[in-house]
Formats: C-alpha cells, sequence, structure tokens
C-alpha cells in the first residue's frame, strides 16, 4: 500500500503518547486506511524502558502494518541497529519522535533507515478510519 500521509490526530496522539511515557520509550506499529496512517497498534507484552523499547512481534495479531513507531528519550531521532532490524520485520514507513516530542521533532524513515517525507494530513476520523 502506497502511504499518503498521517492523520494529523494520529501524529498528535504519537506525541502526546511519547511525551507521558518519557523518559521510557513508547512503541507500536502503524496502521493505515486508504493510505493514510489512521491508527496506533500497541501490542501486548511490549517492554519499554529508558534505553529502549522491544516490540514482541509474536504477539501481533492477523492484521498488517505499514511500520512502526518509537520514541526516544533525547532529541536524537536518528534509527540505532536495533532500529534498523525492526524496521525491516514492520513494513516501509517508521517513525522516530524524540524531545521535546512536538511537530518539529519527528522523522519518518523507510525499511533502510534513509528520512522520507510524510505528509501531515487533515483528515477526519471515526472509529472505522478516515470519515
Amino acid at each position: 500500500m502506497k502511504i499518503k500521509g498521517i492523520a494529523m490526530d494520529t501524529l498528535d496522539f504519537i506525541l502526546k503518547v511519547s511525551e507521558s511515557s518519557s523518559p521510557n520509550e513508547f512503541a507500536g506499529l502503524l496502521q493505515a486506511k486508504d493510505g493514510v496512517i489512521t491508527e496506533i497498534l500497541i501490542l501486548p507484552g511490549t517492554e519499554s524502558s529508558e534505553i529502549n523499547a522491544v516490540i514482541k512481534l509474536f504477539m501481533m495479531p492477523n492484521v498488517t502494518s505499514v511500520g512502526s513507531v518509537h520514541s526516544h528519550p533525547g532529541p536524537n531521532i536518528r534509527p540505532s541497529d536495533a532500529d534498523l532490524r525492526l524496521f525491516g520485520k514492520t513494513g516501509n514507513c517508521h517513525i522516530i519522535v524524540g524531545y521535546p516530542y512536538d511537530e518539529n521533532s519527528w522523522q519518518c524513515y523507510n525499511a533502510d533507515g534513509e528520512p522520507v517525507e510524510l505528509p501531515v494530513l487533515d483528515v477526519k476520523l471515526d472509529e472505522e478510519g478516515i470519515l
């Protein structure tokens, strides 16, 4: 699925939960509807600490993800070697958020860890996704 962007409300959720989890990392999987990232799937058993967050991929239900999202406790939003290993398993759109957890402190990467543009879209969401 080609990703057109991320819903503004979804990005706001990511930024808020990243900030509230700090100094621990937050991690989840990205889900999209009609090419727009609209949901964050938080898997059971995900472990979070000040050093990393570990997503238990074996706990993933029978759903697809287009990528991952996680936070870093500091301002460095470059992917680590461990991040790159996860990127290769969970899709082609990966968001890393860093301190101060605002609209300027995140970046999207492809599965190879290269920065990519991810437009923030002002779309209306309901329980089913995009209205």
